[in-house]
């Protein structure tokens, strides 16, 4: 079978490509640049394109039998009006072009994994959320909001959109772990904040095996919650992660008032937080690899 990916080449991308490759499909990945002597392994196929534009690389997507939608800016930077702008039009703009492309699948079974992400649920303090949970407020929860009902579009063209709404991805070749694991190796580590915020945290290995098994199980639509079944606070993350590099937690918590002085709006995904539960892939059967943060940690950073 093959699959079409936007945001294939970044950190999550690369795990999630390289997994699909291993079981036999051919994999196309939209590029902005492919550039010189890039080569590419057996199945894999670069194609050259801005996703958040309009393009001749649309007509390819009717090629596929799944479509994997990935891209989106990080949000790990100061938010400025631009930045902020960015983080919008980067998930927007490529879903809308991509379900504007999906016309072309029509007739066809097909499914578009389309990524989310748990900001969806807004900051909800000790409350358990699930798929049915409703939506939050803030910035991040109305762009995500907005980010989805752009990809539930799909729906015209084909039967099955699948909501993947990411937790943080820990990965030992990029993503948030490093950054974060950086100051406690310097023994400059500590919580943030209050230090009860909720982190809602998936292995990047189990979040390729959670792809696939959403491609392998047609019967499962809608959103689904793309976390690890065992969220902590910023507190025992920090407690988990120092144990992992072999290091003491001697400072005490940054205060929340000068997170959100030095870093702005972006200080409140930070120091505030969700609990989020896979619940539909537990019920569905879904067996995670690292399901606790102590044995993701030790696999990653060891």
């Amino acid at each position: 079978m093959k699959v079409f990916i936007t945001g294939g080449t970044g950190f999550v991308g690369r795990a999630i490509s390289s997994r699909l490759l291993e079981q036999g499909y051919n994999v196309t990945l939209l590029t902005r640049s492919i550039g010189t002597g890039r080569s590419a392994p057996a199945g894999l196929t670069y194609l050259e394109g801005d996703p958040t534009e309009k393009g001749k690389w649309q007509g390819h997507v009717a090629d596929h039998e799944i479509i994997i939608n990935l891209a989106g800016a990080s949000i790990f930077s100061f938010w400025t009006n631009n930045k902020k702008k960015l983080i919008t039009d980067s998930r927007i703009l490529t879903t809308q072009n991509l379900v504007d492309a999906l016309s072309g699948v029509r007739g066809k079974e097909a499914v578009l994994l389309s990524a989310s992400a748990v900001g969806y649920y807004g900051f909800r303090d000790d409350t358990e959320l699930d798929e049915a949970s409703a939506p939050g407020d803030g910035f991040l929860a109305s762009v995500t909001r907005k980010w989805e009902e752009t990809a539930l579009q799909g729906r015209d063209s084909i039967a099955r959109v699948v909501l993947c709404r990411f937790g943080i991805v820990l990965g030992s070749k990029g993503g948030a772990l490093l950054t974060m694991v950086k100051p406690i190796r310097w023994y400059v580590g500590c919580p943030l904040g209050s230090g009860r915020q909720w982190f809602s945290w998936i292995h990047q290995e189990d979040l390729a095996e959670i792809l696939l098994f959403l491609i392998k199980n047609k019967e499962i639509s809608g959103p689904v919650n793309c976390t690890a079944p065992n969220p902590v606070t910023n507190r025992e993350l920090t407690k988990e992660m120092a144990k992992a590099v072999n290091r003491p937690v001697l400072l005490p918590a940054i205060p929340s008032f000068i997170l959100k002085a030095v870093m702005g709006e972006f200080a409140t995904s930070l120091i505030y937080g969700q609990k989020v539960l896979p619940k539909r892939l537990l019920t569905s059967g879904f067996n995670f690899k690292f399901p606790t943060i102590q044995g993701a940690l030790k696999d990653i950073l060891a």
